[in-house]
């Protein structure tokens, strides 16, 4: 799956490339105004009182910008950014180790917080509510229990899964916002400043092209923009047009609503071996050979939220979009 182009998890190879291309401020952040808008305030009332920002929640899908935000919180508080994530926890003396050399005014980012382990989870409570760790020493009828003092510091954590977090931990947070997809105006401004960054020139037309072929998501929208500019300077184009972009995306097999070769093999087979379904996803899954995890998580998701499949009691459907898509007449019922 580290290979798909379409993926919205963030490949390894790229960490380097996607932390340049990162805005610093809120001010070049672009997209998500609504959060924008709350954690513009949310710092400044921080700042004005000169005490750490409350505790943040960032929940949405993967690729929308919750590290980069976690980065720009840390910039705009003045302190320093620790970056870990829940599954690294192991031990609740790791998560002691990192609290304690917080300083005040830093953030602790924990990506994908849910997977933190129970019995980590608990140490963090009092470090949230008081600042405060307790330590247990020795065992048995020697054991006594010791509290540390810690800075105040802001704890954000990240997740894909909110519905996974028990409810003590969520109501710790002071605030919680909720990462929305990107409209293709918006990710067109990203890829405009982006190509910026990597000075490849472009126009207007061919970074809507790669904007609406990005699934909503800035990291696919960098990601495409990088393999078109490989194609541009090969294929020598003045600058990314419409004519350089759509080359690009056609040879990655990106089709005009996103969708690529996986994508459009689950649609054709509903449609053309199912007869538009319904069917199990297990059937579909040993169908067109993919694992039954990799559908549920990576493919379906975008699939269900652009309308092409309907998930109903019975099994999955093809959608009216998903016939146009693939230009097939429905059949009567």
């Amino acid at each position: 799956m580290s290979e798909r182009f379409l993926s919205q998890c963030q490949i390894p190879e790229e960490d380097v490339q996607e932390y340049s291309l990162r805005p610093r401020r809120l001010s070049e952040y672009i997209g998500q105004s609504a959060v924008k808008e709350r954690m513009k305030i949310f710092i400044e009332a921080a700042r004005m009182r000169r005490e750490a920002l409350d505790h943040v929640l960032l929940y949405g899908p993967p690729g929308l910008g919750k590290t980069t935000l976690a980065n720009i919180i840390a910039l705009e508080m003045g302190g320093n950014l620790r970056i870990t994530s829940g599954p690294a926890i192991e031990r609740a003396g790791d998560l002691a180790a990192i609290l304690t050399s917080l300083s005040a005014q830093d953030v602790l980012f924990i990506d994908e917080i849910h997977r933190l382990n129970p019995n980590v989870e608990e140490v963090l409570y009092p470090a949230m509510e008081d600042y405060s760790l307790d330590i247990v020493i020795g065992k048995g009828s020697q054991a006594k229990s010791i509290r540390l003092d810690l800075e105040h510091f802001t704890l954000i954590g990240a997740t894909t899964r909110a519905g996974m977090l028990t409810n003590a931990l969520r109501d710790r947070f002071g605030v919680v916002c909720q990462m929305d997809y990107y409209t293709p105006q918006e990710l067109k401004e990203i890829v405009l400043r982006s190509a910026g960054i990597l000075n490849t020139p472009i126009n207007e037309d061919g970074a809507f092209e790669i904007a609406k072929r990005s699934r909503g998501t800035p990291r696919i929208a960098n990601r495409l923009l990088r393999r078109v500019r490989d194609y541009f300077m090969v294929k020598q184009y003045e600058r990314v047009n419409l004519e350089a972009a759509q080359g690009a995306l056609r040879m990655l097999d990106v089709d005009g609503e996103g969708l690529d070769r996986v994508d459009n093999r689950i649609l054709e087979s509903l449609v053309h071996n199912f007869r538009g379904g319904p069917v199990g996803v297990e059937t579909l899954s040993y169908f067109i050979g993919e694992d039954l995890d990799t559908i549920v998580d990576v493919y379906e998701p975008y699939l269900i939220k652009e309308g092409f499949i309907l998930r109903t009691p019975r099994g999955r459907m093809a959608s009216d979009r998903a016939y146009d898509h693939l230009g097939v007449q429905r059949p009567e019922k």
